[in-house]
């Protein structure tokens, strides 16, 4: 370089003179001989970035040691190396190099090494008092990064130990006089300060807030309008380049489409329009230092040219006020990247890129107010950072306490703990929150990794996954930008061209097949310009790829270094993304439940897919995200699905697990509870049973103690257990019986017995086996509970006597078992009844229950009755005692229901008469109900209940099948003659009862005739009932087969049958009503009470029929004519009635002649089916015509009277209730009693409806009341 005029030559090293900062070289040159530490202070463009390692070595520095001189970001670091080195002149350029992340252009001829301050940073891992420098500036400390603030605190503890190391900081004057008291010496002075004026020329600030165009009254909607407006007006205002500063990359994107735009509509000059941001290649570094246009220039730049850069030719500034800002989030562990308002000291910084070739103009695009309201400094990024790295690097140095540590600002105990927190999650140190806490093994190999420590603890785990070749590709793409590119006018075309780099499960492995398409790509070995193109292609930033690929190199040397091995086979998903999941713990989550498209993430916060990722809508259940970023809402970027059990297996440490539920399992033979598992409070799972003995030995031994000992719930073979076990059943069984729960002693006291000896360490069946079997046979009988100990009082009364093992009825004995457990199904006495035995069970007799239950249930239906009556009968234990003395010798068998028999009683012992309505049965406790369990032949239940009734209904055709199939077995016994097709009575005398026996059990069967259609066969029936009605049918078939030949004639000869026939045409055909007339006479002449028993018997009712059979048909069609022609009265009179509803009549009265219809409708209907005449005994029928009159006659009085029709009806369906709810209960059964109580109900229609025709027999309602009582219903 030649001299020039302005040139100052120092020790053979030229300072150009107009610079601000050589102007004071003197000075400078002074204060570095004597003092450690300087601070410079000044503007931007004074030159302290090139001059002053220049001066540094012009002084003899850089001798014994490096010059160090860092900068906050790469660009800047390469920008200025090469500035120095031409500064220098070829001769002594190579005396200057820069190393960045992954980048080391030093070499042994190296004496000025720019660097970042993240390098500086990373040698202290191998050089901790950083001996291979002698000089070290810290330029831009005004920035105030997390690395420079480390940095600076490093170096305070370090120049003590080091009095030759000089120590350089730049600062913009904002930050002077804090850096100069950090750095006081030991005397306690401040490190000196030297300003150096930047600015040359004055700067206009214009206030242009976006909103308004005064000038051509106009709307200025977003920034991008305003940035055009602002480069519009620098049109007028001289030559010179403007810089622009903007949030980020995507609004400088933005406003080089609309300026471009503008010059193509030439509302602007022509224009070279130039982006500046961190990340920007080379080459395109050069365009904005060498300018090669005479175009006026607009650099659209991010904060990086605030003060790291001086961009030459600079005139104009248009400063949007915004930066964009990254924040973390200590309570949610994520990055917020938001856009901010800028500090004052920034905005200062803006406008003082312009000036220095001519008056500048800086445009602020928002008012003078938003100036004046903002802060007025940038928060240092250690309040606003995460503190891992730091921490992390801090232990690997071993420096002391974090908290003392000697920060220009101290970050909060918050931030701090919030860096131990992410350390511990990495498993990087050995506990959490406590400086004490020392490095493991994996966080002394991730502080050699000079990497995020995320990033570096996934390539660990890539290493010890054996899948260090797909983690090494994924991990360099996660420190740079995507490389695929999706302009916002092309998106849907670049989701194509991207489509072939999709994966279903996860975006990782995305940018593995990214990876092997562009080597693919590369092997092709096409030109260099053909290969770009193909990128550009398919949307592939070139920049981005090689930037990646340069970080991938970088990664893998470092790796090589520690001879880790490559594999080149294929990892497994698996395998990839447990590696992932160890660096990125804190950002799974789950679907959740409640919101769709949210997921549940840990330390309760809740993320979207981000909207570009293609996996938006098929995450899965459960993913995992490269990071979390807060914008608007939080998205999850870079996403995978993952199996929650990988969480289970690397989060061992940060799982947080809480059980509930402990309980004893008899089948595992341990104690366990349901396992809840956390990851920083986001559920992993529940509900999984464990183990609790180990994880609460104390509470597990009680459980197992009380739930498997005490309560005899364990299946072990050991003789104390059984010994104890049926010891107290016996005297649980007692308590049964006497239903008190007094007898046994409590259950804390056979704790107690066990506790006192069972050791602290049993909780399981396995463990008290084992020490079962180590016992001497002394110490085995102190295990041995004994009676004595184990009753309060003794069990007096409590006998087989009072409650027998066997109940007897009807000749059965049947098993009883007891159960005290008021309210429980179970409560009370229950028998087991085979299902053969089922109706032979006398309901009488089960109503007295058993010996020890009698006086307990005579006092409770005493006290159901009235008080009136009930005040003769007290006390009432005395009278409940004096009753079942009174009956003591009937008690095993008793001949009467129980509340006749308390009713006889009462009157021939007291004089007191009680009717059977006056008890009121409902009231009574439901154990005072004998339980009947059902069994087949196997001895499996098929029902059990209260209700002897329904449970006879219900099992009928089970029953009767079980009991003929044990029957059958039996008939072999009686002298019968049977044939297998009876036509005649061939079979001797039918005995009316048969004793049927299994084992000890005696059964009554009940022979018959059944009807088989054309000849008949013997069976054996469980009910007299039963068999009587399927026997007066077979015995009807083997008449019709005697009477064959008279059958034949009447048939055909049966007088007036055509006239009866047209009036029975309704209900059916007249060969169905000759069959009715024919079995009603032969009912009529030969089948009278009592039947016959034998041969001769039947065959004098056999010739009687002959002769009588005629003169009955014709008794029976006379009779027949007359009901039907009063049935067709009635049809008619219904017919009316029912047209009469709608006359003028009220609501209320429409609506009961509504239901007296029906009434009338289905009693006709009940008398007068289609075989009314077999039906109906001929007795009954006899009284039809009168019955059919009562209707017809209260049909007339209806509408005469409507409410005492409706008193009247309402007495018949109190009853009408009773009988169908007992033919429910029946299915189909036959009942005698119940037949003549619903023929005395029709006895009492014609009471009430019509009394002028007379009852053969006094009827009411209080008399039927009494009967329905009588037949025991």
């Amino acid at each position: 370089m030649d001299n020039s005029p302005q040139d100052i030559v120092l020790n053979g090293i030229k300072f150009n003179s107009s610079l601000p900062v050589n102007q004071k070289l003197e000075e400078l040159s002074k204060l570095i001989k004597n003092h450690q530490v300087i601070i410079v202070s000044g503007e931007t463009g004074s030159g302290k970035t090139t001059q002053l390692p220049k001066l540094c070595l012009a002084l003899g520095r850089g001798r014994k040691g490096l010059i160090g001189h860092t900068q906050p970001r790469r660009i800047a670091a390469i920008s200025v190396a090469k500035r120095i080195s031409e500064e220098l002149g070829p001769q002594r350029a190579p005396e200057v190099a820069y190393q960045v992340r992954f980048q080391d252009k030093s070499t042994s001829n190296t004496k000025i090494k720019l660097m970042t301050d993240g390098i500086l940073l990373a040698e202290t891992q191998s050089d901790k008092l950083l001996k291979k420098y002698d000089t070290i500036i810290i330029d831009e400390a005004h920035e105030r990064s997390l690395n420079i603030d480390f940095l600076l605190g490093l170096l305070k503890s370090i120049l003590p130990k080091r009095p030759n190391l000089k120590v350089i900081i730049t600062s913009a004057t904002i930050d002077a006089v804090k850096f100069s008291e950090h750095f006081k010496a030991l005397n306690g002075v401040p490190a000196p300060v030297i300003e150096v004026s930047g600015r040359l020329f004055p700067v206009e600030i214009r206030y242009q807030p976006l909103g308004a165009d005064e000038e051509n009254n106009s709307q200025l909607d977003s920034l991008t309008d305003g940035v055009v407006k602002a480069v519009h007006d620098f049109t007028f205002e001289g030559s010179g380049d403007v810089l622009v500063f903007l949030p980020g990359e995507r609004e400088i994107r933005e406003c080089s489409d609309a300026l471009l735009d503008a010059v193509a509509r030439r509302e602007v000059e022509r224009l070279e329009v130039l982006p500046l941001f961190s990340r920007l290649s080379q080459n395109d570094q050069e365009k904005i230092f060498k300018p090669s246009s005479s175009l006026r220039r607009v650099i659209l730049a991010t904060n990086v040219a605030e003060t790291s850069l001086t961009v030459p030719g600079i005139r104009y500034v248009v400063d949007s006020g915004l930066a964009r800002v990254k924040r973390y989030s200590w309570r949610n562990k994520v990055e917020q990247l938001h856009i901010e308002k800028i500090s004052k000291a920034s905005a200062n910084q803006r406008a003082g890129r312009c000036g220095r070739v001519a008056s500048g103009v800086c445009i602020r695009l928002y008012d003078e107010e938003d100036f004046a309201r903002s802060s007025e400094y940038t928060d240092p990024e250690i309040l606003r950072s995460s503190l891992a790295s730091v921490i992390l690097q801090m232990k690997s140095l071993r420096i002391g306490d974090v908290a003392a540590f000697p920060f220009l600002e101290s970050p909060t105990s918050r931030a701090i703990a919030d860096g131990y927190q992410i350390l511990h999650e990495l498993g990087a140190i050995s506990g959490q929150y406590s400086d004490k806490t020392h490095l493991t093994r994996i966080g002394q190999s991730l502080a050699q990794l000079p990497l995020d420590p995320k990033i570096a603890r996934i390539i660990l785990a890539g290493h010890q996954n054996n899948c260090l070749k797909e983690i090494l590709i994924i991990a360099s793409a996660l420190s740079v930008a995507d490389p695929r590119e999706r302009p916002f006018d092309q998106k849907n075309k670049s989701d194509q061209l991207h489509a072939k780099f999709k994966d279903e499960k996860s975006e990782f492995i995305s940018y593995l097949k990214l990876w092997q398409w562009y080597w693919e790509l590369y092997s092709k070995k096409v030109s260099n310009r053909k290969f770009n193109d193909e990128l550009k292609k398919n949307m592939i930033s070139v920049l981005r790829m090689r930037e990646w690929i340069d970080i991938h190199n970088q990664l893998t040397s470092i790796v090589s270094e520690k001879k880790w091995s490559i594999l080149e086979s294929e990892a497994t998903y698996e395998q990839i993304h447990k590696s992932l999941l160890t660096g990125l713990l804190g950002n799974v989550g789950s679907k959740s439940e409640t919101e769709p498209n949210f997921y549940q993430g840990t330390r309760n916060i809740k993320f979207l897919i981000h909207p570009l990722s293609g996996m938006q809508k098929k995450a899965g259940r459960w993913v995992m995200a490269a990071e979390l970023v807060n914008t608007s809402k939080i998205y999850a970027r870079v996403v995978a699905q993952i199996d929650p059990r990988w969480i289970e297996s690397i989060a061992t440490h940060l799982i947080q697990k809480n059980w509930s539920d402990p309980r004893w399992d008899v089948k595992r033979g341990q104690v366990v509870a349901n396992e809840r598992a956390t990851l920083y409070g986001l559920q992993i799972y529940q509900g999984r049973k464990v183990h609790y003995g180990p994880i609460n030995p104390e509470h597990s031994r009680e459980i197992f103690i009380r739930e498997a000992l005490v309560s005899g719930d364990l299946n072990v073979d050991l003789p104390f257990v059984d010994h104890n076990l049926k010891l107290i059943e016996q005297i649980e069984h007692m308590e049964h019986k006497s239903r008190r729960r007094d007898i046994l002693v409590d259950d804390a006291l056979i704790f107690a017995f066990y506790s006192s000896l069972i050791p602290n360490d049993i909780c399981q069946t396995a463990s008290l086996e084992a020490w079962y079997k180590r016992l001497s046979e002394e110490v085995r009988k102190k295990l041995l509970l004994n009676k004595d100990g184990l009753m309060k009082h003794s069990a007096e009364g409590i006998t087989t006597d009072y409650f027998p093992r066997k109940v007897h009825n009807s000749g059965l004995e049947l098993v009883a078992s007891y159960h005290f457990e008021p309210g429980s199904p179970k409560d009370g006495v229950t028998v087991t009844v085979p299902d053969y035995a089922l109706s032979q069970i006398n309901p009488c007799t089960v109503q007295w229950l058993v010996p020890g239950m009698l006086k307990e249930k005579v006092q409770a239906l005493v006290r159901s009755l009235p008080q009136k009556i009930r005040r003769h009968l007290v006390p009432i234990p005395d009278y409940a005692r004096e009753f079942y003395l009174d009956h003591e010798a009937d008690l095993k068998e008793p001949k009467k229901d129980l509340i006749e028999a308390i009713i006889d009683h009462a009157y021939s012992s007291h004089n007191v008469k009680i009717a059977r309505e006056d008890f009121k049965t409902e009231n009574l406790p439901v154990h005072m109900s004998m339980i009947f369990k059902v069994v087949d032949s196997y001895g499996r239940m098929l029902s059990a209940g209260r209700n002897l009734a329904q449970l006879k209904a219900e099992h009928a055709d089970q029953s009767l099948h079980s009991f003929q199939k044990l029957a059958q077995q039996n008939l072999s016994k009686i002298s019968l003659n049977t044939e297998d097709k009876i036509t005649d009575w061939s079979f001797g005398e039918l005995p009316e009862i048969m004793e049927i026996r299994k084992s000890n059990q005696s059964l009554v069967g009940y022979p018959a005739l059944v009807d088989s259609n054309t000849y008949c066969s013997i069976d054996v029936f469980d009910t007299p009932e039963m068999a009587l009605d399927v026997h007066r049918k077979g015995l009807m078939r083997l008449f019709y087969l005697g009477l064959n030949e008279q059958i034949k004639y009447w048939k055909k000869n049966i007088p007036g049958i055509e006239k009866l026939g047209l009036m029975y045409m309704n209900l059916g055909t007249q060969t169905e009503l000759i069959e009715q007339l024919i079995e009603g006479a032969i009912n009529q002449s030969a089948m009278q009470e009592p039947l016959p028993q034998n041969k001769e018997e039947f065959e004098v009712r056999k010739n009687q029929a002959k002769e009588k059979l005629g003169l009955i048909i014709n008794e029976i069609v006379q009779l027949s004519l007359q009901i039907l022609d009063l049935y067709k009265q009635l049809d008619k009179k219904l017919q009316g009635l029912k047209s009469s509803i709608k006359k003028s009549v009220s609501n209320n009265d429409q609506r009961y002649i509504d239901e007296a219809y029906s009434d009338l409708k289905n009693n006709l209907e009940f008398l007068i089916p289609p075989k009314f005449i077999t039906k109906h005994s001929f007795k009954n029928l006899q009284n039809f015509p009168r019955y059919i009159k009562s209707s017809i006659a209260r049909i007339d009085k209806l509408l005469r009277d409507i409410g005492r029709d409706e008193k009247n009806l309402n007495e018949i369906r109190k009853f009408q209730t009773k009988i169908n709810k007992k033919l429910t209960e029946l299915r189909g059964q036959p009942d005698p009693k119940l037949d003549e109580f619903i023929w005395m109900v029709q006895e009492l229609r014609v009471a009430l409806f019509s009394q002028e025709l007379k009852t053969p027999y006094p009827v009411s309602s209080k008399r039927l009341e009494k009967s329905w009582s009588q037949f025991n219903l």
